[in-house]
């Protein structure tokens, strides 16, 4: 009797598969831009999904220049604030903070930490940092945003949400000029990325809790006979008998969700302003009406409602038009469901 023939199910490249340790997506790599500085990175939250009709700009595509239903995610972008500066070393044990400059009026970042004193002498800590730059000793660049939670409708927080941002692009004391020029001032979705621009979008997932190798990792269900002993849906063999102990390669049951995910190359399809241009009748299900700016992303993204979505320039982008596409239809019918017969 031959074998059949049953490969491993579930991706290794995925473990450990543990709790997030915070909603805050984090990066450690970043595309290289051009001369001109720029943030690298903006802050979201996921709002829903909904459908639009535009024209198909693909190339080689079967539906070139015909309208086609694409489903997309709105994700609500908030002005995020710019609050400080910082200059980082990099070391042989990573990144090494060389010097921070702080915004003087800094009230709302009061509910988060006490600042420092040094860090609050703005002017101070500015010709500190260029006399940094001067000398070399500066490897990397980041602004410190923050977004007021409290201007979306849709979460329930008034404790701000503070991370970095890399600035790239150019030299580095072109870095540090646009830097400057941005501190205590705002950084708006359209100031960073542009209508037909891909990104890639990072997310913690909906968690699940702990759940079994088949749901956790996909193996297969026991057949009839070789479940006699009334268990299923476990794994049928820790492994062989050397080495002696279970590798970490058998699937088991765990934590399962609440992981970071990064979807790449995402195409911006619209950025608005004007938030009842996407908003459905009645609010999105689970979030309410948009308030802010928006993006709007073909296909899905990770996470659940209200949960925070971090977009980054794409880091490896596929060949695609850069103009922005077509639209012709943005549907902003209810969510809610079909209306009660009278």
């Amino acid at each position: 009797m031959s074998h059949p023939h049953a490969p491993r199910r579930g991706s290794l490249a995925y473990s450990p598969r543990v709790r997030a340790r915070s909603q805050k997506p984090k990066y450690r790599s970043w595309a290289e831009l051009g001369e001109q500085p720029k943030i690298q990175s903006l802050v979201g939250f996921k709002a829903g999904m909904s459908h639009v009709i535009m024209v198909d700009d693909r190339p080689h595509s079967t539906t070139e220049g015909m309208e086609i239903s694409v489903p997309v995610t709105i994700i609500e972008t908030p002005a995020m604030h710019v609050a400080g500066i910082r200059l980082y070393d990099d070391g042989p044990y990573g990144k090494k903070v060389l010097c921070e400059a702080w915004v003087n009026d800094a009230s709302d970042l009061k509910k988060l930490f006490r600042l420092p004193r040094k860090a609050v002498d703005t002017d101070g800590q500015l010709v500190k940092m260029a006399g940094i730059i001067k000398d070399g000793k500066a490897a990397d660049l980041r602004v410190l945003t923050y977004v007021k939670t409290e201007d979306v409708t849709g979460i329930p927080k008034k404790v701000p949400e503070l991370l970095e941002n890399r600035v790239a692009g150019g030299s580095m004391d072109k870095r540090f000029e646009f830097a400057k020029s941005l501190l205590g001032k705002q950084v708006k979705a359209n100031d960073v990325f542009t209508p037909g621009e891909l990104v890639d979008v990072s997310a913690i997932t909906k968690g699940k809790g702990t759940q079994g190798p088949v749901k956790r990792w996909g193996i297969a269900i026991q057949k009839r006979k070789h479940a006699r002993t009334g268990k299923k849906r476990h794994v049928g063999n820790l492994g062989p008998w050397n080495p002696h102990r279970v590798r970490w390669q058998v699937p088991q049951l765990g934590q399962t969700g609440y992981h970071q995910r990064t979807e790449y190359n995402k195409r911006i399809i619209k950025l608005g302003e004007k938030a009842e241009e996407v908003t459905p009748a009645g609010g999105f299900l689970h979030y309410g009406l948009l308030r802010n700016p928006y993006i709007v992303v073909k296909g899905s993204i990770p996470g659940p409602i209200k949960r925070m979505v971090r977009l980054r320039p794409a880091v490896r982008p596929k060949a695609m038009p850069k103009q922005a596409p077509e639209v012709t239809y943005i549907s902003t019918q209810s969510k809610q469901g079909s209306s009660r017969r009278s």
